[in-house]
């Protein structure tokens, strides 16, 4: 997609698409009723603001980081980028399965969502951030990284 959201989706760009994240063709149109819906400013593009106004995300303890991880490299997603994403979600089967929707990009993108300063590890401060907005204060921090850090490093690294 351009700078501008235009009216109707090119047929090539749906195939590409389609191809691309493995999304149906109808899955698309409705996708991109969906984006068109969410850019309010009518920019073409979609920016955090956006996001923040979905309801679902709003009452999510971890919307912020969801939508973070949809904003990783930039302020803006286009549609493209925006279906990339969201291809992330879909459950990949034998005949489905795209490097957005595999497993190691799942694991990605919620490594991504404790890995705040994105040094490539989580922290036990960030583990316990986390874990303390999903569950409430009753978690303390040796309890969190405990049954997960075998080695003492006091971090998580992404091939753990």
């Amino acid at each position: 997609m351009g700078a501008t959201t235009s009216k109707v989706l090119d047929i090539e760009e749906v195939e590409e698409i389609s191809k691309e994240t493995g999304f149906s063709p109808k899955q698309i149109h409705r996708l991109y009723n969906r984006y068109v819906s969410l850019d309010r400013s009518k920019a073409g593009h979609l920016k955090r603001q956006d996001f923040l106004l979905i309801p679902e995300l709003a009452i999510n303890p971890l919307g912020d980081r969801i939508i973070n991880e949809f904003f990783k490299g930039g302020e803006e997603l286009n549609f493209r980028d925006y279906m990339r994403k969201l291809a992330r979600f879909r459950k990949p089967t034998s005949n489905n399965q795209t490097e957005y929707n595999s497993r190691e990009a799942k694991l990605q993108f919620l490594f991504g969502m404790y890995d705040l300063d994105t040094d490539e590890k989580i922290s036990r401060s960030e583990l316990l951030s986390v874990l303390q907005m999903m569950v409430g204060a009753n978690v303390t921090m040796d309890q969190a990284v405990e049954n997960v850090d075998i080695e003492n490093k006091m971090s998580i690294h992404f091939l753990d």
